[in-house]
C-alpha cells in the first residue's frame, strides 16, 4: 500500500486505462503487448526505452497468464511445439536482455520501430 500513495490517482487511471487496452488487444489478437505497452509506457507514463522494453516484458506475463487459462480451456494447445519454441526463446530473451542494457534509448526506439513497421507492411500485405 506504501508504494500506492506515491502515485497519482491520475497516474493509475492512465496505467489501468492502458493496460485494459493492451490486455484487451491481446486477448483479441494474441499479441499487443509490445505493441502497445512500450509506447504507452514511453509518452503516458514518461518511462524511458530500457525501462518500458524491460517492464513490457513483465506487463506481458500477466497477459500471457489470463489469455492461457482462457484459450486453453476452450482450444487445444500443442504442449510439444510451445516446449520447443519455448527453449529458443529463453536463448533469445538471454541475448536479447544482455543487448538492450548494451544499446542507446534512440538505437532501441529505432529497432522497435523498424520491426513495428516491418509488422505492419506484413499484415496489410499478407504473408
Amino acid at each position: 500500500m506504501h508504494l500506492l500513495n506515491k502515485i497519482s490517482k491520475r497516474t493509475l487511471w492512465i496505467s489501468a486505462l492502458g493496460g485494459m487496452l493492451a490486455g484487451f488487444l491481446n486477448g483479441l489478437f494474441g499479441s499487443g503487448g509490445g505493441t502497445v505497452i512500450v509506447p504507452f509506457l514511453e509518452h503516458f507514463l514518461k518511462q524511458d526505452e530500457h525501462t518500458s522494453h524491460a517492464t513490457a516484458i513483465l506487463i506481458i506475463l500477466g497477459f500471457t497468464m489470463v489469455s492461457l487459462l482462457f484459450y486453453g480451456r476452450q482450444t487445444p494447445l500443442n504442449y510439444s511445439l510451445a516446449l520447443q519454441v519455448s527453449g529458443g526463446g529463453v536463448i533469445g530473451g538471454l541475448l536479447g536482455a544482455k543487448l538492450l542494457k548494451k544499446l542507446s534509448g534512440n538505437c532501441i526506439r529505432k529497432i522497435f520501430g523498424s520491426f513495428m513497421i516491418l509488422a505492419a507492411i506484413r499484415m496489410v500485405v499478407g504473408s
